[in-house]
């Protein structure tokens, strides 16, 4: 210990140098790095471009998206793109795009837009409940505990998927855009994020410093309700009162006017989407661990008393069957992704290689699917329908269409376009109809979970 001890001091003191320190750099090592970058013509003409411009410009391989066009052999019709702005809430626009086709289909309206800014507004509310009932959970634990310290680090976000809008709509149902429109603070979600995150650190460490006093989870949770009005009113003032009940009619095509109609949020849903939001199955493609098998991801819900997201992991090849089979369907399906690798965003296409890095750099970029999830470079960032399906002569597919919630200058109108290659490589999780799914997968879901930490390198 005391030889330790003393090498700190002499490093500190500058009495050693990198020479005598084993793993630092020195001045050999650094000249031989150096002498391994030859300042030839191309290398020195390669600086002078990339330094003074964007690297994705520079790497654009045109090569890798030629004879790539923008029709598709099936495509499940729609109107009207949504844009989330600048928030995180990109699931929660997925999952509402994906019933909303049906609605626009069997009303024959000219368009059709949920009201995002409802579900966000009770989404932020749960999880504030979610996260207060999992401090008082975790109370007697040590703030130095690994889950107690994941928790205070992460007590909010705007961020979700698919099982967090059907617990959402299960219980307070759904309204129409017109019902509550979206605020300022729902559409840029950062600062509202921020003060959120704050007084619920502030509120969980009170419960905690309640229980060190030896107060009863009843004391807690009766704390825990005015903690929660608080939350309340900070929402309530950043993104508008949810309605209770509310008025509305519609007009459809052909320009004839339903009946004005009260509703609540409750009728609405039942009345709209017929109650069908539990048909579906939730799958991924994870390589970092084993196929056919059940998984649960803890926390990874809205509701305390919700589902957290659970699913089959199978490779894409059989993702992709059933896929196809809901797109020919005219049923779309919940997708999220890795979207910022190989993403050419003005022509909204998603193609493996049409950035060549390593042709600019020199250097090579290698790992494969599994490395890049347990070395925390890739995973699930973002989520869009999947709407559409295009195939070869041969009948092997070719590209698929996703309809994204960045408005309709983002893309190619709105749209992304995705090779079936880049399907392999970067889609995570797919929201399918249980009836395109095999029986072999369907028999998955009766195994017990494997319970995965919030903290898993893929999530």
């Amino acid at each position: 210990m005391w030889k330790q001890l003393l090498f700190i001091l002499l490093i500190t003191a500058g009495l050693l140098t990198a020479k005598d320190k084993p793993g630092a750099i020195t001045a050999d090592q650094l000249n031989q790095i150096r002498k391994s970058v030859q300042m030839d013509t191309y290398t020195r003409a390669m600086m002078h471009a990339v330094s003074g411009n964007s690297i994705n410009k520079l790497a654009f391989n045109r090569e890798a998206i030629q004879g790539l066009d923008f029709h598709f052999a099936h495509t499940i019709k729609t109107k009207g793109i949504t844009n989330q702005k600048s928030s995180g809430r990109c699931w929660l626009f997925t999952a509402l795009n994906t019933i909303r086709p049906r609605i626009i289909q069997k009303y024959n309206l000219k368009s059709f837009e949920f009201s995002e800014n409802y579900l966000y507004f009770w989404d932020q509310f749960e999880k504030a409940n979610l996260f207060l009932e999992a401090v008082i959970d975790s109370r007697k634990k040590p703030l130095k505990d690994r889950e107690v310290e994941w928790l205070f680090k992460n007590p909010i976000g705007d961020g979700g998927v698919w099982n967090m809008m059907t617990d959402l709509v299960g219980k307070y149902g759904l309204v129409p855009r017109e019902a509550m429109a979206e605020s300022y603070n729902s559409n840029n979600t950062r600062g509202m994020q921020r003060l959120l995150r704050r007084k619920l650190r502030e509120q969980g460490y009170s419960l905690r410093m309640l229980s060190k006093k030896g107060k009863s989870v009843k004391a807690l949770r009766k704390g825990k309700i005015k903690m929660l009005s608080e939350v309340y009113r900070i929402l309530v003032i950043s993104l508008g009162e949810p309605p209770k009940t509310f008025v509305w009619r519609y007009e459809d095509k052909d320009g004839k006017l339903s009946a004005l109609k009260e509703y609540t949020p409750l009728s609405f849903y039942a009345e709209f989407t017929e109650g069908t939001l539990q048909d579906y199955i939730q799958l991924m493609d994870d390589p970092s661990k084993e196929y056919y098998k059940l998984y649960e991801i803890k926390y990874d819900r809205n509701r305390y008393d919700g589902h957290n997201w659970t699913f089959v992991n199978i490779p894409s090849a059989e993702i992709k069957q059933f896929a196809r089979k809901s797109v020919l369907a005219d049923d779309p399906m919940y997708f999220s992704c890795d979207v910022g690798k190989q993403l050419n965003k003005e022509e909204g296409i998603l193609a493996l290689n049409q950035y060549d890095y390593a042709s600019v750099f020199g250097v090579p970029f290698n790992m494969n699917k599994k490395e890049r999830i347990l070395t925390f470079d890739s995973g699930s960032s973002h989520g869009m329908a999947l709407m559409g399906v295009d195939t070869t002569a041969s009948g092997k597919i070719s590209k698929w269409l996703l309809e994204n919630s960045w408005g309709k200058k983002a893309g190619h109108e709105g749209y992304l376009i995705m090779t079936d290659e880049w399907f392999d490589a970067y889609m995570f999780r797919l929201v399918v109809r249980k009836k395109f799914v095999s029986q072999k997968v369907k028999n998955i879901l009766k195994q017990k979970p494997v319970m995965l930490a919030p903290w898993d390198a893929m999530f």
